[in-house]
C-alpha cells in the first residue's frame, strides 16, 4: 500500500557527518529509522511521531537528529560525529494504525 523511498547513505570518515531522507508514497502517522550491522539484531535509532514527538536511540543521542515533512510525507535523518559503530544498514520505517511499512535499506560506512 505504502512504499518508503530511501535516499543518501555512504562512505564517511569518523567525525563526519551524513544525511539520509525516506519519502512515503501516502499518508503515515509515525515514520522512523531503524540500523541493522552485520551478525546484529536491527535497533531503532530514531522515531518521530505525526506531531513532531521524536524517541532517539542513547547511542545516537546529540548526533543525530530526525525531522519530517508533513505535506510531504517524507523523513530525515541528520547524523554528525559520527562513529565507526553507526556502519549498518539504516531503514526507513513507517506505521498507520496496524500496518508498518520497511525501505529497502541505505548502506551507511564509517570509516577512515
Amino acid at each position: 500500500q505504502v512504499q518508503l523511498v530511501e535516499s543518501g547513505g555512504g562512505l564517511v570518515q569518523p567525525g563526519g557527518s551524513l544525511s539520509v531522507s525516506c519519502a512515503a508514497s501516502g499518508r503515515v502517522f509515525t515514520m522512523g529509522w531503524y540500523r541493522q550491522a552485520p551478525g546484529k539484531q536491527r535497533e531503532l535509532v530514531a522515531n518521530i511521531e505525526s506531531g513532531g514527538t521524536t524517541k532517539y536511540a542513547d547511542s545516537v543521542k546529540g548526533r543525530f537528529t530526525i525531522s519530517r515533512d508533513n505535506a510531504k510525507n517524507t523523513v530525515y535523518l541528520q547524523m554528525n560525529s559520527l562513529k565507526p559503530e553507526d556502519t549498518a544498514v539504516y531503514y526507513c520505517t513507517a506505521k498507520n494504525g496496524p500496518y508498518r511499512y520497511w525501505g529497502q535499506g541505505t548502506q551507511v560506512t564509517v570509516s577512515s
